[in-house]
């Protein structure tokens, strides 16, 4: 796999969560590359139990872990069973999301619940859940998942980037709490990123025409544009950067 070498990511323990396709399938394969030792959490078993043996048959360190994120209990079991495993965290890459279009005037209040809980609520505990391993350990990096959506004024889906646009608050309040103990926390905001799943669900013949209107950059993104991004802000060659969003979109916004 070509790209940037980071030397002090080798033998780093990383979280991610959402790790077992997408954006964060490829995260974790640009760590595992590094030589870190990288624990993800996914709700897919049979794609992530797949990634995990692929990735272990290479001779990397990887350990998956079953968990609905929106269940804080399971959440902090699957992080403690991954400690466990790797040992103490150093970086956490906090990208699980679900972006559901969902009509105003629809939207009860259990989903709305249900919508913050997949979209925000797991980021806070994950972080609240590796904090202390960073602070005894001198550092550490967290990486929080935004999204342009909302910058872009993208209609049909309220909850969602209601949730998206309040990772730039948790971004900062983690970032001025925890900055003494030389943890860093910035968000990534990602345009829209090619995945499967957009391919499936999303991507018209007029979506294509508004994207390649809208970049700067005339080509599709693809989950490894995030990926490569995700390892500098993890890395110490970003070890001044903190309490920051950074955009990856192409140009869009």
């Amino acid at each position: 796999m070509r790209g940037a070498i980071y030397p002090d990511l080798k033998g780093k323990v990383v979280l991610v969560t959402g790790g077992g396709s997408g954006i964060g399938e490829a995260i974790v394969r640009r760590f595992t590359a590094q030589g870190s030792r990288v624990g993800f959490i996914d709700l897919k078993e049979s794609e992530s139990r797949a990634l995990a043996a692929a990735l272990q048959a290479e001779g990397a360190t990887v350990h998956y872990e079953r968990a609905d994120l929106t269940d804080i209990a399971a959440l902090r079991s699957a992080i403690g069973n991954i400690r466990a495993a790797l040992g103490p965290v150093g970086v956490l890459i906090n990208n699980a999301a679900h972006d559901e279009r969902h009509a105003t005037l629809d939207v009860t209040p259990e989903y709305w619940d249900e919508r913050i809980a997949v979209n925000l609520k797991h980021k806070f505990f994950a972080a609240q859940a590796v904090l202390p391993d960073m602070m005894a350990g001198g550092g550490g990096s967290i990486i929080n998942f935004g999204s342009t959506s909302w910058m872009i004024g993208q209609g049909g889906m309220a909850a969602y980037t209601a949730a998206k646009s309040a990772i730039l608050g948790l971004t900062r309040s983690l970032a001025r709490d925890f900055g003494q103990y030389n943890i860093r926390v910035n968000a990534i905001a990602p345009g829209w990123i090619m995945t499967q799943r957009q391919k499936d669900l999303w991507l018209t013949p007029d979506g294509e025409a508004e994207l390649m209107r809208r970049q700067c950059l005339k080509r599709h993104l693809v989950p490894d544009d995030i990926a490569r991004a995700t390892l500098f802000f993890a890395s110490d060659e970003s070890g001044a950067c903190t309490n920051q969003q950074y955009v990856v979109d192409g140009g869009w916004v």
